[in-house]
């Protein structure tokens, strides 16, 4: 689980939370994020600096699986993807059980975790480790591989979203669940899961791969065209936090599509919830109890529609 600190924390305004949020998609310049929080949020017992360290990730303080967790096997691969930007690397990680050495080794369904906005930060790296402690092969890949992969900052890694093909980069997706599909080692199920930017991936690789996606649980990710809903073959489990507004009034209508089209799927919206409510290492966004059961309804939905052998 993650670990705990004795620092106090700092009571954030949720206007302030929003106007991170606001940041963190790129509506607004670090200068301006920075001088509207002095500006508006600094009052008695908030200096600004205390605000921005409340908000900002603390990526040690949200991990929950060690990165040399011996129930753990991790690698970094680099895919080919010769109809997007050539290639895509990212991190690799299934259960130590699974041992190649064995003359039978156990395949298992396999998860394709795609990040937020801002690049394969330890975050997404952490999850695809607990996938891993699910019985899970994970592959997290780095949109941001073709211009350097992710920088260790999470305000440069958004930047650098911009310099990205963006048709190309959704061809580095699918070729990463292909990769996955086909892997030695895998039953041949698939399934996607994605947190803001990585939840929109989620929905719209269900629309492009068909009956190669077994299923997608997109976070707070906005919905595909309507009129793509009809392609989609996965079994669907939507999670958005009931604060966050936009998403959350776009949801029906996705919703209505699914039902037409005869899609499975299930649609949660959870209390008390901010946009990011997942995750843990941005502490002023992450909600515990809705987290654990968003989780858990993942783990049990994937199991369902990927514990099958192709």
């Amino acid at each position: 689980m993650a670990e705990t600190t004795d620092k106090p924390r700092v009571k954030i305004p949720a206007e302030a939370v929003e106007l991170y949020t606001q940041y963190i998609h790129g509506e607004i310049t670090r200068r301006d994020f920075m001088d509207t929080i002095g500006r508006r949020f600094a009052v008695a017992g908030l200096t600004t600096a205390a605000i921005i360290e409340a908000l900002m990730p603390n990526y040690a303080l949200g991990q929950q699986v060690r990165k040399d967790d011996e129930r753990i096997k991790a690698t970094w691969e680099t895919i080919p993807s010769p109809s997007g930007n050539g290639y895509i690397r990212g991190y690799f990680v299934r259960p130590f059980s699974q041992d190649t050495r064995t003359q039978t080794p156990t395949k298992l369904p396999t998860v394709l975790v795609v990040h937020e906005n801002r690049g394969l930060n330890p975050h997404t790296q952490d999850v695809a480790r607990r996938f891993a402690l699910e019985n899970f092969m994970a592959f997290a890949p780095d949109a941001l591989t073709t211009v350097g992969g992710y920088p260790d900052d999470d305000y440069e890694g958004g930047q650098l979203f911009g310099k990205i093909d963006r048709p190309k980069l959704t061809q580095d997706f699918i070729a990463s669940a292909q990769w996955l599909k086909t892997h030695p080692l895998s039953n041949g199920k698939v399934a996607v899961t994605g947190f803001c930017f990585g939840g929109g991936v989620s929905n719209q690789l269900a629309t492009l791969l068909g009956a190669d996606l077994a299923a997608a649980a997109p976070f707070y990710g906005g919905a595909p065209a309507a009129a793509d809903v009809a392609k989609i073959k996965a079994a669907i489990l939507v999670h958005h936090g009931g604060l966050d507004k936009p998403l959350v009034d776009a949801y029906p209508a996705y919703d209505a599509a699914m039902k037409q089209n005869n899609v499975m799927h299930e649609g949660h919206i959870y209390p008390n919830s901010v946009h990011g409510f997942f995750n843990d290492a941005t502490p002023e966004r992450y909600n515990k109890a809705a987290a654990e059961e968003a989780w858990n309804r993942t783990i049990a939905w994937f199991n369902k529609y990927t514990r099958v052998t192709a």
